[in-house]
């Protein structure tokens, strides 16, 4: 799930290590400046174990994401990569090269699936792959972190689903705000009532770079003797060998999930987690294919609208979701929850707490305003204006709202680090994953709704309870 642009993100808060590795269970904050509070860490790692104390994992898929999540599971303690498979030779070599000799590596995953020593597994492949070898791995006995989105259409869900209840197996998905502590501030602030009712969410996720818009890098020796085509192919449609596809499968809707399966999953998972939200009963989507015509099949930019009823956890609010990789501002993410009573403004590493409230008009306003009072008899308005005024006393006095507050991560913070430390936790303590196969089926379907409403060109019907298109 790495992407160009969270490279720009960790050059400016910089690679977590000693400093992610120090933190704290808390949820308090520290004071910076005025109305600026240092965010303290979530989740604790757990203390270097003994030698025989080990965890040790495979990857999957040693794409981008794959040594990205390899490499980051590894500073948790305790974790070992012992294995590794991918369909390119050379990424296997270069698994040995970062890793050391010691790591095996192999074409078929089910290889790896079969090894008595293997304790959990990173699925970091392409979508159309996701369900069938997390159900695979799922079975074979190991724990599983698939990256995300966990399915590549609606109607897979619920067998991945299925196979975690059955199998009891600790799944996964790894779409890291589900452990970050931004979401678990914007979560305390709005269960405070910090901003009233949430009626109102804008996020967006946007880049504008070509490798942003996943122009991925094609090696030199990228041929069919150097790539198991047939096997990356799997389900989908045959056709003949193709580089491109194969380091650029997500410009393809035979292998990817176009930019709401890569992007709006990491929108909705925070949206989730903050709100405590299951999932819309409407979303509708519209989008286009408007600047990168380079091949690909997949629109470049999409807006969806999504409809939550009210619950328990939450009132009914209105989401609205933006992508696109022709982003002229520079590209940019950003939440906007929008309450009754104030704003919560989320980036990568802040969010602003801006207390505002709806605005109750002075006197003035009302009785010589822009307001309809004007518009009555002279007897009228003076009649009304008696009245107002014994009624609202203290109407001229016009409401303003309170200083905003900024919370920012630590330096150093990675969310990706503490989503692998639960995940861990998980695996040796048997403590609840937080983003289970439901969790990661109900990020996932709006998504992809999206898609589908998109490609269908209409408004689609979900029941976010039961999990399944209303007809």
């Amino acid at each position: 799930m790495h992407h160009p642009d969270q490279d720009t993100r960790r050059s400016f808060l910089g690679l977590m290590a000693a400093a992610s590795a120090a933190s704290t269970v808390a949820t308090t904050t520290t004071v910076l400046a005025d109305d600026v509070h240092v965010l303290k860490p979530t989740v604790e790692p757990p203390k270097p174990g003994g030698p025989n104390d080990r965890l040790r994992i495979a990857t999957i898929g040693l794409g981008i994401i794959g040594f990205i999540d390899t490499e980051t599971a590894l500073k948790v303690p305790g974790v070992e990569l012992v294995a590794a498979s991918d369909l390119y030779q050379g990424r296997r070599t270069h698994a040995k090269e970062v890793f050391g000799d010691r790591v095996q590596t192999y074409v078929d995953y089910r290889e790896v699936l079969a090894r008595k020593d293997v304790d959990a597994v990173f699925i970091c492949v392409p979508d159309h792959w996701h369900a069938k070898m997390s159900i695979d791995a799922m079975e074979a006995g190991k724990a599983v972190y698939c990256e995300k989105p966990m399915i590549r259409a609606v109607e897979e869900g619920p067998a991945v689903i299925a196979a975690q209840k059955k199998t009891k197996a600790v799944f996964q998905v790894g779409s890291q705000y589900a452990s970050s502590v931004i979401y678990d501030k914007v979560k305390d602030l709005i269960r405070q009532g910090a901003v009233g009712k949430v009626h109102a969410i804008e996020a967006r996720y946007n880049r504008n770079s070509d490798i942003g818009a996943w122009q991925y890098s094609i090696p030199t020796d990228a041929s069919a003797e150097t790539i198991d085509w047939d096997r990356f192919l799997g389900d989908a449609p045959k056709r003949a060998f193709d580089p491109v596809r194969f380091f650029r499968w997500r410009n393809y809707w035979d292998y990817g999930t176009a930019v709401a399966g890569d992007l709006f999953i990491h929108l909705l998972t925070g949206i989730h987690h903050a709100t405590g939200a299951i999932g819309p009963t409407r979303v509708a989507a519209m989008g286009g294919r408007r600047y990168w015509d380079d091949g690909r099949d997949v629109y470049d930019i999409i807006m969806g609208l999504l409809d939550y009823p009210e619950t328990d956890a939450h009132g009914s609010f209105t989401l609205s979701l933006v992508t696109d990789f022709e982003d002229g501002g520079g590209g940019a993410t950003s939440f906007r929850f929008v309450g009754t009573e104030g704003v919560i403004d989320v980036s990568f590493s802040e969010l602003k707490l801006t207390s505002v409230g709806i605005e109750q008009a002075s006197a003035n306003q009302v009785l010589k305003g822009y307001n309809s009072v004007k518009t009555f008899s002279n007897a009228q308005q003076k009649t009304f204006a008696e009245k107002f005024l014994a009624e609202h006393p203290t109407s001229s006095e016009k409401r303003r709202p309170k200083p905003t507050e900024k919370y920012v991560v630590p330096k150093g913070y990675d969310e990706r680090f503490d989503h692998m430390v639960n995940f861990f936790k998980s695996v040796r303590e048997g403590k609840p994953v937080y983003e289970d196969a439901t969790f990661g089926y109900r990020a996932a379907a709006p998504a992809l709704l999206c898609n589908e409403s998109y490609r269908q060109k209409r408004e689609i019907d979900w029941d976010p309870v039961a999990m399944k298109v209303v007809s």
